[in-house]
């Protein structure tokens, strides 16, 4: 006959976690429901919309920028922390977008 000890509470409690038999499955389904998005080109009309929108921007400014990012368009809303024209981006809080990205801002 074998006597055993109290099993301490933390043990216990690993035998009731989850367990992942494949790690990175669920990830991987994600990325298999994930819709890709083609990006739209914009008309000449739009562009000089954007441009004109994009002139009028000011530092701390609070903007909605939608803008295209890896095959989906992400909404962002918040302060104008940075406009580089030389380089062609504007940085909102800590996001860097691409000018050639941007869809649409909404000030």
């Amino acid at each position: 006959m074998v006597i055993r000890g109290k099993m301490s509470r933390e043990d216990r409690a690993k035998q009731f976690m989850p367990f992942a038999a494949l790690k990175g499955y669920e990830n991987a389904l994600r990325e298999k429901e994930k819709i890709v998005v083609p990006k739209i080109e914009l008309s000449e009309d739009m562009k000089e919309e954007l441009d004109v929108t994009l002139k009028e921007v000011q530092l701390k400014d609070i903007v909605t920028v939608v803008y295209y990012d890896t095959d989906e368009y992400i909404k962002i809303t918040g302060m104008v922390s940075k406009i580089d024209t030389s380089a062609g981006y504007i940085k909102i809080v800590n996001t860097k977008i691409n000018f050639n990205d941007v869809f649409d801002i909404i000030r």
